[in-house]
């Protein structure tokens, strides 16, 4: 991947002088909210009424590609398809034209249906679609003339996007057969292809394409629910590569994508994200971000980089055709959450071992290590003082979203609420408290039991679940002052030898933690080994932009000027793990049991190698 941050910056600027030409199947996505209320009959049926209390229109297939690479700020779009003319045709003109698209090269044609997808939805749940368009048959007249705009536009664009989407939509075999020609007479610009039926069939352009549809171009299709290798997958993209000649994007959902070119094979991993995920229209953003990079002059590895972050954002949008602007693609940054070898995360089988020990070796270490600072996360890797501080939290968050409906909600939603909060807490270990409770209240608001005027803020919430949680760590200190137990019973074993020894090697040593400071501070006194951290002892401050452990690193990093393999970060958190990552530093996962105090915790394990143990 790109070694300078400026990468991102450079690629979002140069966005702006490019031009690119969308042609496909220009369609839009309907959503109709239903009323559940039935009783009303009508006259002449005696049928339940249907009411739609709310529609909402968004731009679908070659259209949303247009609504995205405006959102990125392309400097010129032009949209070359064919509508109807009814009411779903005048519509998308319109939103074409809110977002400055230059439609003149939309065509329309009396016996030609608007390709549009009508969802109806009574709450979250989404009825049977209703389809218009199946049945369109594209004239060979008009071919003829969209394959004349289509050869105009690209002689004034820097990218072409073919889009094929639907089977009786624009690009039939023998449309294609005129768009390879438009191909072959425009040498200077970047054709990309996005084919669901017809990929085949294109030549002398770029692909983009998802790991099934690779197998079935060539000649070994899956099943969709099968899952297909990372190595098979990289295999797929250089294959298709080497048929083609041309560039290659193989996209892998949440583990993101493999560029295959003349420069080799670059492997682009997934973006962590913790909230709730909607893939629809996530392969639109990837598409136009990779031709928004290509046509302003970037290459293939920053094009798969952009496209990466930019549908990390759209799957983040719920029920809609969303998508990425430079704002958001800014705040993600040029060095993402990314999520690393989730296949070995997953399987054990793959582990690999340091001779005679337990420790599982992800990556290899380099020949020669100059530690001078060693950063431990405490919780978990250290201490075991809040061992179960899941089985508090997640009581308290179920409590929290229920509200009102605590006690006589269904076994369904019950069971709905619990299964949403145990894979939030999966996902949010080791990032700071008030940042967990930000994630609650998007979820109290997303099941609706609660009235909006009854949600806490993130302080409210963390206030209650910190009464329980302390309660439990109180009775656990006045057993340890009572002398009915010793601070190694509340020590992963062997930790304070580390501790020890590193420290009479003149190791630096620093505490990092997502749980407030004082209590930090109290917690590892109480445990006897607060004094070799010399005071370097740091945890969340009640600020929740302020990630302790992000932002101990840094400082680190900036006030003693360390190369990256000079400092090594312990862990058995997320946080920690990819920051030290991303600075170079040697990261290792503490995926032990807290119950026992030693052996593995397989969820651990799996949620370090993830993050770049």
């Amino acid at each position: 991947m790109t070694a300078s941050a400026d990468w991102l910056e450079a690629a979002l600027k140069a966005i702006g002088r490019a031009r690119v030409t969308v042609f496909g199947d220009f369609c839009l996505d309907a959503y109709w909210v239903i009323d559940p209320d039935e009783s009303e009959r009508s006259v002449e049926t005696g049928l339940a009424v249907r009411r739609v209390r709310q529609q909402r229109y968004s731009l679908g297939g070659a259209g949303n590609l247009a609504a995205n690479l405006a959102a990125l700020g392309v400097r010129k779009i032009r949209a070359v398809g064919l509508l109807g003319e009814d009411l779903f045709g005048q519509l998308m003109r319109q939103m074409l034209g809110e977002l400055a698209v230059d439609a003149r090269d939309l065509l329309s044609a009396g016996d030609w249906q608007t390709l549009v997808y009508i969802k109806p939805m009574t709450g979250d749940v989404e009825h049977n679609r209703l389809d218009f368009g199946g049945f369109n048959a594209l004239s060979a007249g008009l071919a003829d003339e969209l394959a004349k705009r289509l050869d105009a536009a690209a002689a004034d664009s820097d990218a072409v996007i073919l889009n094929q989407q639907v089977l009786a939509g624009l690009s039939t075999p023998e449309m294609i057969e005129r768009i390879n020609a438009v191909v072959a007479a425009h040498p200077s610009c970047r054709f990309l292809v996005d084919s669901r039926h017809r990929a085949e069939l294109y030549r002398g352009c770029l692909l983009k394409l998802n790991a099934h549809e690779a197998a079935r171009l060539l000649g070994e299709p899956r099943a969709l629910d099968e899952r297909i290798p990372a190595a098979e997958a990289e295999d797929f993209a250089a294959r298709l590569f080497e048929r083609t000649g041309k560039t290659v994007f193989l996209t892998r959902g949440e583990n993101g994508l493999i560029v295959s070119d003349g420069a080799g094979r670059q492997v682009i991993p997934g973006i962590q994200i913790v909230q709730r995920t909607d893939p629809v229209g996530a392969g639109d953003t990837a598409l136009s971000a990779i031709a928004a990079v290509l046509a302003s002059g970037g290459d293939a590895a920053t094009a798969g980089q952009l496209a990466n972050i930019a549908a990390s954002i759209t799957v983040r949008k719920l029920k809609t055709t969303g998508t990425a602007s430079p704002e958001e693609i800014r705040r993600v940054g040029p060095t993402p959450d990314y999520v690393y070898l989730p296949e070995l995360a997953d399987d054990p089988r793959g582990a690999r071992y340091l001779d005679d020990t337990e420790i599982e070796i992800v990556r290899e270490l380099p020949a020669r290590l100059a530690i001078r600072h060693a950063i431990f996360d405490h919780d978990g890797t250290i201490s075991t003082l809040r061992e179960g501080w899941e089985e508090i939290m997640e009581p308290m968050m179920v409590r929290a979203i229920l509200g009102p409906r605590y006690a006589d909600a269904g076994e369904a939603d019950y069971h709905k609420v619990v299964d949403a909060v145990r894979g939030f807490i999966e996902k949010t270990t080791g990032i700071q408290t008030l940042s967990q409770m930000q994630g609650l209240i998007e979820l109290v608001r997303q099941f609706g039991f609660v009235d909006e005027s009854h949600i806490l803020d993130i302080h409210g919430y963390k206030a209650i679940y910190n009464e329980e949680l302390l309660a439990m760590v109180r009775r656990r200190v006045e057993k340890l002052q009572r002398g009915e137990l010793s601070p190694g019973d509340f020590q992963i074993k062997n930790a304070r030898k580390l501790l020890e020894s590193l420290h009479a090697a003149g190791v630096r040593l620093y505490l990092a933690s997502g749980t407030d400071q004082d209590d930090v501070a109290a917690e590892a006194e109480a445990l006897g080994y607060g004094g070799l951290f010399e005071g370097r002892i740091f945890g969340a401050v009640g600020d929740v932009t302020v990630e302790a452990k992000r932002d101990v690193l840094e400082r680190i990093f900036r006030e003693h000027r360390l190369g990256g393999h000079e400092i090594v970060t312990f862990g058995d958190g997320p946080v920690e793990i990819r920051e030290t990552r991303k600075r170079g530093g040697v990261s290792v996962g503490v995926a032990s049991s807290e119950l026992r105090r030693y052996g593995l915790c397989p969820a651990k394990r799996a949620r370090l190698i993830r993050a770049g143990a």
